[in-house]
């Protein structure tokens, strides 16, 4: 079996730091625990990351550059249900690629946001509006358009839980499904019924 790159051990390192910190919080997670979920020993792991603190600033940073991705992608549709199936296609192969950066994303939208663990992702509501043109709250703690808010709120948790719950019953073909599900969520008619 070839060796991995080191690409390929930073990805697993990433993504499965992403799945115990949205399971147990970035404080309840021991690097030792890390270590033990990708197989390497404690000092491997810190070979590759000082710090549980640079873990964490690393598994943000990457978490939320794809999302960026995801929300520029999306970007070229008008705002309408194209613009919304390009964010969902994004995020449901993120979901499939990376589920832990998923597992992640939904523990963020959940967290309180006066929750000290929540700064290192305030940004990713940010991001999800942008990827489906939410419009920005025009007063603190306002929605412009709440029932919007709601669906896509809605169809990003289809997906999230959808992927974490079936996680290892999912396959490349599944995106077509959670795509359509979270399509639905936000009152789209289903796909074959374009």
């Amino acid at each position: 079996m070839p060796r991995q790159t080191r690409q390929q051990v930073d990805d697993e390192i990433i993504d499965c730091a992403a799945t115990l910190f949205a399971r147990h919080g970035l404080r309840e997670t021991s690097i030792q625990r890390i270590a033990d979920a990708v197989g390497y020993s404690k000092s491997g792991l810190l070979r590759h990351y000082p710090s549980k603190e640079a873990l964490q600033e690393a598994v943000a940073a990457r978490c939320l550059a794809e999302l960026a991705d995801v929300a520029r992608g999306a970007a070229g549709e008008p705002p309408g249900p194209g613009r919304d199936r390009a964010a969902l296609t994004g995020l449901a192969h993120l979901a499939l690629r990376r589920p832990g950066f998923i597992a992640l994303l939904l523990a963020a939208l959940l967290r309180d946001p006066a929750d000290p663990e929540s700064a290192l992702l305030e940004p990713v509501g940010e991001v999800i509006a942008e990827a489906f043109a939410l419009a920005p709250p025009t007063e603190p703690d306002t929605v412009p358009d709440l029932g919007r808010a709601i669906r896509v709120a809605g169809a990003v948790g289809a997906l999230a839980v959808a992927r974490t719950a079936l996680r290892p019953h999912l396959t490349a073909a599944s995106a077509a499904d959670l795509i359509d599900v979270a399509h639905r969520a936000l009152g789209h008619p289903a796909a074959d019924a374009y």
